[in-house]
């Protein structure tokens, strides 16, 4: 290594600063509402960069809202109890105990783990669920099911799993207004009383919606959306996406991840990302530099 290397290291970093500073500018006082799981959440050192990142932003001004999921350590618990999943369209059939056993796992040890490593980092988190403060109401999804032999559709029930009707997002405002960062756990009361699991997708889209959030992240265990080629489609708007969807390019369960994405912009989210949670400081990355690092959607 020559004299000069770790000067022009230390040049290197500091030019990563000065490309960061607009975007710095731009974004402070922005709220980013941030879905997290998959594959990150999972992996010890990606869940260190992960929080990392997002103690990063609050030291910059921006107000990020981590929504997480959990439907992996939801299915490994019901495993070890001898509870088989049954899946319809994606979504778990939720029993009254599956129901227990899923807010155990969502407000429990995940949300508490996530505040947690915040928190080593060097933030300040709370950790509450769409119960809380009423944040998110929800109301039951009906599920359908095809049968293949009679070409017909039919209704199934599939327990409390539920979608958000309403979102009062106050308590999340005034959370973020006193230096904290909400850490938000996938369930909600329905108008029965009763608790019901939502999709942390479809959750994190209508927390962004409500705060008008300036963006709108879903981590995810793949790059963002790829064309038919392979290749990374970095900027996207719902007219094209549903040409992309109509050729088969977006099929599969990018579907709905692209479908929370557009009614999260078309409900006044400035823009959402799809991103790979796999790549360590991914959102730094998006946020931060020129090139960006996943499928952004707009309006």
């Amino acid at each position: 290594m020559t004299d000069n290397a770790p000067l022009a290291a230390l040049l290197a970093k500091a030019e990563t600063l000065v490309e960061a500073l607009p975007y710095m500018q731009r974004y402070a006082g922005a709220t980013f509402v941030v879905k997290y799981g998959g594959h990150a959440m999972g992996d010890p050192e990606l869940a260190r960069d992960f929080a990392e990142d997002v103690v990063l932003m609050k030291a910059v001004g921006i107000n990020p809202v981590v929504v997480h999921g959990g439907g992996p350590q939801i299915g490994a618990m019901l495993k070890r109890l001898g509870v088989e999943s049954q899946f319809v369209g994606g979504l778990r059939v939720t029993d009254a105990e599956t129901a227990k056993i899923a807010e155990m796992i969502l407000a429990g040890s995940i949300n508490k783990e996530i505040v947690g490593w915040i928190a080593e980092a060097g933030g300040k988190a709370v950790g509450i669920s769409g119960k809380d403060a009423n944040l998110v109401r929800a109301r039951k999804v009906e599920g359908r099911s095809a049968d293949p032999l009679q070409g017909i559709e039919r209704h199934v029930d599939l327990g409390f799993v539920g979608e958000p009707v309403s979102v009062d997002p106050s308590i999340l405002t005034r959370l973020s207004g006193q230096g904290f960062i909400p850490v938000v756990a996938p369930i909600a009361f329905g108008p029965d009383g009763h608790t019901y699991n939502i999709n942390a997708d479809t959750m994190a889209g209508a927390i962004a919606s409500s705060l008008g959030a300036k963006r709108f992240f879903l981590l995810t265990d793949v790059a963002g959306v790829l064309d038919k080629a392979g290749t990374l489609l970095t900027d996207l708007d719902p007219r094209r996406i549903e040409a992309l969807k109509a050729d088969g390019t977006i099929s599969g369960g990018m579907i709905p991840k692209v479908e929370t994405c557009v009614n999260a912009v078309s409900a006044g989210v400035d823009a959402a990302v799809i991103l790979d949670g796999r790549v360590p400081h991914a959102m730094l990355l998006e946020i931060f530099t020129r090139s960006g690092a996943g499928t952004l959607v707009h309006a």
